[in-house]
């Protein structure tokens, strides 16, 4: 055997790692946190180094079924760049999928799209401050795909060519991508890193990189980095997925035991961190920012290798930020309270320092009392420690979350296991198993005190003496940064009053009264099972092994923005924020008390045509989620929080609304295409922000109380239990209306046949703009013509890809578009998009008119309609190897059963699709000439 490989071993792994025919490495070096700790690691990660250094990470995993992934790690990334070098890293792995030793420039993506991948959704790539990753994810789990997957990644990590000509033609998505990124969040973030780590290397090596830097950098520069940092000894492989760990390994060595190299030279300190600075303040203002102060202190960081002492000391802290937080969280919860968030933390910094912040969320020009409140909180809990109702709360959450983590083990994910193996990669953290996890908390659990949390608490969190203090926001405080300094200065010395903890009532919806009774019973199409109830509840149950312990639910509600009118737009508006409103019996906040241990969720969305209570619960805790469905529906409370909570959200998004080019459009786009009409036009901010609950009821109050009701279940349940439980909750509601409304009179939505040009303008940065182009189309209800022209959508978007983004550089991220309406009947569009330069928008056009000039005239060979037509088989192909598929069908199994039948025909109607099927697409709904082209300009 040439190199090593072990299942999870501590003593074979040390004598592994002191054989090593290299150097410590950072790769090697982190799996090597595993030899050193008495943590039980995982043992059924298979884990190896090869001769050269590279490491790699196996595991066999069934979740999803007959899938997999492989990711190629680099312990490297901005941080190690050159003062000339800033951005090249993240140039670099641009470059990857642009020519190497064995595959053309442009190859690697097409290989991939005809293996089924979709490059973005499963073939991407990411580079950070201290690591490069490449990703790419399988949709099935083969050993020729496997080691096609394993091919380009070695192509990647040591044969790039680095074309001249491909490096500037990448050059211009790497501009687009930083002007993309140009945006009043990146800004803020800048200024940031600025004021609070002055001096430090980080704020200078932001991944997206230098402008200058990425204009003048040439391929000898590229291949430089690349091969400082792209070496075996500073690489790893991570292979998760439906495969034999020991044909894994066999097929990484055979692929990756040839490339060789040296180690890097050791990564620049991110720092230095001022442990000292304090008794700075700042003032950011931008018109898009909502209000927020920070107070800041930084302090040494000790590097501790994960240990099972760690550990409890880590959990003694989670819990103590974790209290303080839900104080603060208890204060946001409350009628006109003086914060709309806040929180409470201490994190490391790059390992050369650790920074506590205080940081408080305000409405406009609240920023005085919210500081005041979030400070006097933040020192009582110094001050004062916890009670033992707080600790109880926690505990109780940990406990289930631990105990969830274990009963789930069999069925955790494939990204589950990747980011344990990223974990160890990146700092040190052993892969334990969630059974192991669990046996350390409760051994650990008796020793929890009050006294405990509070004294690991105040031994990590920095004092905020003397602190740094940064206020952003839209117009700068009255005063200053003096005001800001006193107004902490005076919440230092101001008395502390005494909070007694509020008492938690009883959960008080137990009792439905007698259990429905079921007048059908069917199993339909896919093993689904309907059941209708006497008072026509509908439910639709799916149970499946793929995902243990746990239940996904949806109840779905009559009536949806179909109850919103022209001369009533706003009628729905709150939906959204009835949750927190609370129930009649309890306020929001007490519902989070309440249901402490328990897995349970109340949300509510607003769909086309119906309302969704959606959550994911176990088997033990199905009959409280269904009380608090029954509850929802039944006597929702109605508070005040809730619509203190739609209009400080309101006041944020029209504050933000122009600031960037896709905002603009988002905002003004449903009020063109619709010919201004109300329901689907951005209505005025002070109607928003007077639209109440009160409105809501008089809209909602019915659907609540007779509307039509379609429950899905889909997991890991008893039938008989689950059916029992929905019985004695849901079942029991008085009489629902039979179906769903069909809302005749409000299902007309028209197309604008105004083709005039419009232009928009927003008020970000002057070299940032946006073209899109669109088409209306047709509905949803012929399956065969929606199929087809979603599959023109993938086509148009290979031929933007490689047209705006490839070819001529012009954007960073072109988007094609189609949705076909299957509420408004005949309502359809097809678009086309681009964020560009503005100088760029007359290129853009002719491009995009040109692609689809050529599809409509033109049929597209039978590669491309391959490499369009894969990704999408795909789709179909593993859609039911997650419940999240299955509940998809479930959701209208009665409602709407057609949906069933047309999901197991798509596959076929995909397969039968032609070139020239597709060109006769393009012909019949894409008129260039009727085009409606809508332009988002910088405004002068």
């Amino acid at each position: 055997m040439d190199g090593a490989m072990l299942r999870l071993s501590p003593a074979l792994l040390a004598t592994l790692l002191a054989a090593l025919p290299v150097l410590p490495a950072p790769a090697i070096a982190q799996v090597s946190a595993i030899a050193a700790s008495d943590l039980p690691a995982d043992p059924d990660w298979r884990i190896g180094t090869l001769p050269t250094g590279l490491t790699f990470l196996i595991r066999a995993n069934a979740t999803p079924a007959v899938q997999g992934t492989v990711q190629l790690w680099i312990g490297s990334g901005s941080l190690a760049e050159h003062d000339a070098e800033a951005g090249l890293a993240h140039f670099i792995e641009h470059m990857a999928f642009n020519g190497s030793t064995n595959v053309p420039e442009g190859d690697m993506v097409r290989l991939l799209e005809r293996e089924g991948l979709a490059f973005g959704a499963d073939t991407n790539a990411s580079t950070g401050f201290e690591q490069t990753l490449y990703r790419l994810d399988l949709p099935r789990a083969d050993p020729a795909l496997l080691d096609t997957a394993l091919m380009l990644l070695r192509e990647t990590a040591g044969e790039l060519t680095f074309d001249p000509a491909a490096v500037d033609r990448e050059r211009g998505v790497v501009l687009a991508e930083l002007r993309t990124r140009d945006t009043y969040a990146a800004r803020e973030t800048e200024d940031e890193f600025a004021f609070l780590y002055p001096g430090a290397r980080f704020p200078h090596r932001l991944p997206v990189g230098n402008a200058e830097v990425l204009r003048t950098t040439t391929t000898p520069q590229l291949r430089a980095l690349w091969q400082r940092l792209y070496r075996p000894g500073n690489a790893a492989l991570v292979v998760v997925g439906d495969f034999d760990p020991a044909v894994v390994e066999a097929a990484i060595r055979a692929r990756f035991a040839d490339w060789t190299g040296g180690l890097p030279a050791a990564a620049p300190n991110a720092g230095p961190v001022l442990h000292d600075l304090a008794g700075l303040t700042h003032v950011h203002a931008d018109p898009a920012l909502s209000e927020r102060v920070s107070v800041v202190r930084h302090g040494p960081w000790t590097e501790e290798p994960d240990s099972t002492a760690r550990r409890r000391t880590r959990l003694l802290r989670q819990i103590g930020y974790a209290i303080v937080n839900r104080r603060l969280q208890r204060i946001a919860s409350a009628e006109d309270p003086p914060f709309k968030a806040a929180g409470f933390g201490t994190g490391e910094v790059f390992g050369t320092a650790r920074s506590t912040r205080l940081i408080v969320d305000v409405v406009e020009g609240g920023w005085q009392p919210g500081l005041a409140a979030a400070q006097a909180e933040y020192r009582r809990a110094l001050a004062s420690g916890f009670s033992d109702a707080e600790l109880a709360e926690q505990l109780a959450q940990l406990r289930t979350a631990h105990v969830q983590a274990a009963a789930g083990a069999t069925t955790r994910n494939h990204a589950s296991h990747v980011a344990s193996a990223l974990a160890l990669l990146d700092d040190g953290t052993v892969p334990t198993t969630p059974a192991s996890a669990l046996a350390r908390f409760e051994a650990f659990a008796p020793s929890i005190t009050a006294a405990t949390v509070h004294a690991a608490l105040l031994d990590d969190a920095v004092p905020l003496a003397d602190p740094l203090i940064r206020w952003e926001g839209r117009t700068p405080p009255e005063g200053g940064t003096q005001a800001l300094r006193a107004a902490w200065d005076a919440g230092t010395a101001a008395p502390l009053a005494t909070v007694a903890d509020d008492a938690t009532d009883a959960w008080a919806y137990t009792d439905w009264g007698t259990p429905g009774t079921i007048i059908a019973d069917n199993t339909g199409p896919l093993g689904i099972r309907t059941l209708t109830f006497a008072n026509d509840l509908r439910v639709n149950l799916k149970r499946t092994d793929l995902s243990a312990n746990r239940i996904a639910l949806r109840l779905g509600l009559d009536g949806g923005r179909l109850l919103d009118t022209a001369d009533r737009p706003l009628g729905t508006a709150l939906a959204s924020a009835l949750p927190a409103g609370g129930l009649g019996r309890h306020s929001a906040d007490a519902l989070q008390s309440l249901f402490a241990g328990r897995t349970v969720q109340f949300g509510l969305s607003t769909g086309e045509d119906r309302f969704t209570l959606s959550a994911s619960t176990t088997p033990a805790d199905l009959t409280l989620q269904l009380q608090l469905l029954a509850a929802a529906l039944t006597d929702p409370g109605y508070r005040p929080e809730g619509e203190q909570q739609h209009r400080r959200s309101v006041a944020d998004f029209f504050a933000r609304a122009a600031a960037t080019p896709e905002g603009t459009l988002a905002t003004q786009l449903g009020a063109i295409l619709s010919d201004n009409d109300p329901r689907f036009s951005l209505q005025p901010r002070a109607e928003q922000e007077a639209a109440s609950f009160a409105d809501l009821r008089a809209t909602m109050a019915d659907r609540l109380a007779r509307g039509a009701l379609e429950l899905a279940l889909v997991g890991d349940f008893d039938e008989d239990q689950a059916i029992a439980a929905v019985a004695a909750t849901l079942g029991t509601l008085p009489a629902r209306e039979p179906d769903f409304r069909p809302y005749a009179d409000n299902r007309t939505r028209s197309y604008t046949a105004d083709r005039s040009p419009r232009i928009l303008q927003h008020d970000g940065p002057a070299s940032q703009a946006l073209l899109r182009l669109s088409w209306p189309t047709t509905d949803g209800e012929d399956q065969p013509t929606a199929l087809r022209l979603e599959l023109l959508r993938r086509v148009a978007q290979l031929e933007l890809t490689d047209t705006l983004r490839e070819r001529l550089g012009q954007t960073y991220s072109p988007q094609a578009s189609a949705s076909q309406s299957r509420t408004w009947p005949g309502y359809g569009e097809f678009a086309l998009s681009a964020a560009i330069a503005p100088d760029q928008v007359a290129a853009a056009r002719a491009a995009m008119l040109a692609t689809i000039t050529r599809l409509a005239a033109t049929p597209i060979d039978e590669d491309e309609l391959l490499r369009a037509r894969q990704p999408l088989l795909q789709l179909y192909a593993n859609a039911l190897k997650g419940n999240a598929g299955w509940l998809g069908l479930a959701t209208r199994a009665q409602s709407r059963p057609e949906d069933i039948t047309r999901f197991a025909a798509a596959p076929d109607l995909i397969a039968a699709i032609t070139p020239a099927d597709l060109q006769a697409t393009a012909a019949r709904w894409l008129d260039t000439g009727q085009a409606l082209e809508v332009t988002v300009l910088p405004r002068p």
